[in-house]
């Protein structure tokens, strides 16, 4: 019997992973927010590789079907750059498998967060 876990499914997943690893120390949850990547890249491969289903803009409030907002995804309170690069570099059911490099995850990771309301 093959198990379907929703995108929500797998970012609880991976921000429940992280909190029962994570120590309560600054110094250990400090790496999880660094970002080092471009947002303006990020932004420019948004608009390419994600915009056919995904609302990417900072005020795009269109839906795109089931695919939740790059706006809502910033504000989850489990978004952080640990959980969307693993979530970037792991496949899904729903989504192309693009084959993304390093520095082109950073970028998206970078601009999502970007989106995150202060």
């Amino acid at each position: 019997m093959m198990v379907r876990i929703s995108m929500w499914g797998w970012l609880a997943f991976l921000l429940a992973s992280y909190l029962l690893t994570a120590t309560q120390t600054t110094a250990m949850a400090a790496p999880a927010q660094i970002v080092n990547g471009d947002v303006s890249i990020g932004q420019r491969l948004a608009q390419k590789w994600c915009s056919d289903c995904h609302a990417v803009g900072a005020q795009d409030t269109e839906t795109h079907g089931e695919a939740p907002s790059f706006v809502s995804i910033a504000d989850m309170s489990s978004t952080t750059s640990l959980s969307l690069h693993a979530f970037l570099q792991t496949p899904h059911e729903r989504m192309p498998n693009l084959q993304l490099t390093q520095s082109q995850i950073d970028g998206v990771v970078a601009y999502i967060l970007s989106l995150k309301s202060r």
